[in-house]
């Protein structure tokens, strides 16, 4: 099986975030990039059902040449080769647009990537990969099992979880507990410095969103305990005003 596994190089959740020029430009001075969460139980479970079954994996992120490393960090993890479409990436319809012109070019059996980034929390590229392409679209995936050319599918909905069956090609946005994440050993991280990295030239330079501003989220306020549910009552109804 030939599986794509579209991955997001993102801040570490424990960096200190700040803004340059004005609040228009992220500062990355000091901060750690990982790959996206989501985008590791995506990969995770590509590694397993290549274990399982065979076949390669390809690992792609449209960035430019600073997430070198991030990619490094999945091929140690697993994939056989990573391509970098080299150019910032700007929205989500962008990065779709780049991930499917690639896609559609190598004609991978299996489209796997997190369920949304967690910089921007957008949650649409799987689905604007699976239209681009023609393709069906899941998300989020809790669990993924193929039989030959069919795979069967469990994911949450509201109120309860639904299972599916959908043929490959697809694309799924994945999330825990789909497989856990997997750790770079030595022999793998020894192994990614001979694995190919290539970068591509995007082939779109247009956007159709313009960021004007970044704002920080506002600071939180003071705790105040309460010893009785009397107290906290008044409080609710005469300081929050929300009884």
């Amino acid at each position: 099986m030939k599986i794509l596994v579209c991955i997001t190089h993102v801040p570490d959740t424990t960096s200190k975030i700040k803004f340059t020029d004005n609040n228009t430009q992220f500062d990355k001075t000091g901060v750690q990039f990982i790959i996206g969460p989501y985008d590791d139980y995506a990969l995770a479970r590509a590694v397993e059902l290549k274990e399982q079954g065979g076949g390669s994996i390809t690992v792609l992120n449209v960035g430019e040449s600073d997430t070198e490393p991030t990619l490094r960090k999945a091929l140690a993890i697993g994939a056989d080769e990573a391509v970098r479409i080299n150019a910032f990436p700007r929205d989500a319809a962008f990065v779709a647009g780049e991930i499917a012109r690639f896609a559609k070019e190598e004609a991978f059996d299996l489209i796997l990537m997190g369920r949304e980034s967690i910089d921007y929390n957008g949650g649409m590229v799987h689905g604007m990969v699976g239209e681009l392409l023609g393709i069906p679209s899941v998300s989020p995936v809790m669990k993924l099992d193929i039989e030959g050319n069919t795979a069967t599918i469990s994911r949450e909905i509201e109120g309860g979880k639904e299972f599916i069956s959908v043929d490959l090609p697809f694309v799924a946005g994945c999330q825990e507990p789909i497989a856990e994440w997997k750790i770079p050993n030595m022999r793998g991280i020894m192994s990614a410095r001979s694995k190919p990295l290539k970068a591509v030239d995007p082939e779109t330079s247009g956007s159709q969103t313009e960021t004007k501003k970044y704002e920080l989220p506002p600071a939180k306020g003071a705790v105040k305990l309460v010893d009785t549910v009397e107290e906290l009552v008044d409080l609710l109804k005469n300081e929050a005003k929300i009884l």
